[in-house]
């Protein structure tokens, strides 16, 4: 990628309309972000302890635990170093990372999201060939697929963007860079660009989400025609945590980069969302529908106190 700009440099304003609030929204963002990091990584423990959970569903839950850790990793280390009074400075090949990976990892997520649909289809409408479809090596390959097609799609929206000169300002009204806030500042005509890149980040999810919204189709036929009510209740609860995270991970993408008329104040409450919140509630809402992830969180929860009091007696004695 050649860097054709005169700026070195960008200064990130933050989040517009918030002056005067930085210490509240520092213990705000640091608490949220800590407890997306435990809540994933409990996930993450929670199913690699227990042999019951090595199935294809966990396996992607797993990597949807792993892409939930990295993605508020992004953005929220340098906006919680600004907002405790630190520099708002960040150089521009840490600008190109922070764009590269918020869409790497969000494009992956999306991906994967419509990995686990399929997972489902093929578990409720096809359950004695369940095993042989989702084998280790097709699992693999799709968790694997999820970030090559994810980097290939950072990667062109990354160079999209960098192609342009900047050659000042350099104020980045915004609390990251980003794709639209970055086209701001390019010294060059973008409408041909934000066309493109309109195209582009509204096409990839909206594919992925006719692909969920078939296979939830194909699920809900396949659900009614099941005789018993408790079949039916144990089919739409194995769905319904899925669905729930859908949901709040394509808000804030249609409200972000699909609407025609951008407002910075709203973008940038939307995408808190999106980076902390949604992360953060990922976590809770596979758990507690999920009897088999509850009770091997419960005894990795155990086992860590456990290990707590232990080293506190050590200390101690």
């Amino acid at each position: 990628m050649k860097n054709l700009s005169a700026v070195t440099e960008f200064i990130l304003l933050g989040i517009p309309h918030t002056e005067d609030l930085e210490t509240m929204l520092f213990v705000l963002f640091l608490g949220c972000y800590v407890f997306t990091l435990m809540g994933n990584l409990l996930i993450l423990l929670a199913i690699v302890s227990s042999t019951r959970l090595h199935t294809p569903m966990y396996f992607f839950l797993c990597q949807l635990s792993v892409c939930d850790i990295f993605f508020p990793s992004v953005s929220s280390p340098k906006m919680l170093f600004y907002l405790s009074g630190n520099s708002r400075a960040i150089s521009y090949a840490g600008c190109v990372s922070q764009l590269f990976f918020y869409h790497f990892l969000g494009c992956t997520e999306c991906f994967l999201y419509t990995v686990m649909a399929y997972d489902r289809f093929v578990a409720i409408c096809y359950p004695l060939r369940y095993t042989v479809i989702m084998s280790h090596r097709v699992c693999a390959i799709l968790a694997v697929g999820t970030s090559f097609f994810g980097c290939i799609q950072a990667t062109f929206l990354t160079t999209l963007t960098f192609q342009l000169p900047y050659c000042g300002p350099n104020e980045v009204d915004y609390f990251f860079c980003d794709i639209p806030v970055m086209l701001k500042l390019a010294c060059a005509d973008t409408s041909a660009l934000e066309r493109v890149g309109f195209v582009s980040v509204g096409l990839m999810p909206l594919s992925c989400f006719l692909l969920i919204l078939t296979s939830y189709s194909r699920i809900v036929c396949s659900i009614l025609q099941i005789r018993s009510t408790e079949g039916r209740r144990r089919a739409f609860s194995t769905c319904s945590a899925h669905l729930t995270a859908i949901l709040l991970f394509y808000m804030p993408v249609v409200l972000i980069y699909l609407r025609p008329t951008p407002s910075s104040w709203l973008d940038a409450t939307v995408q808190i969302l999106n980076n902390l919140v949604t992360p953060m509630l990922n976590p809770l809402i596979y758990s507690l529908r999920n009897k088999e992830v509850k009770s091997s969180l419960g005894k990795v929860l155990h086992h860590l106190g456990f290990l707590a009091d232990q080293l506190y007696r050590e200390n101690t004695s």
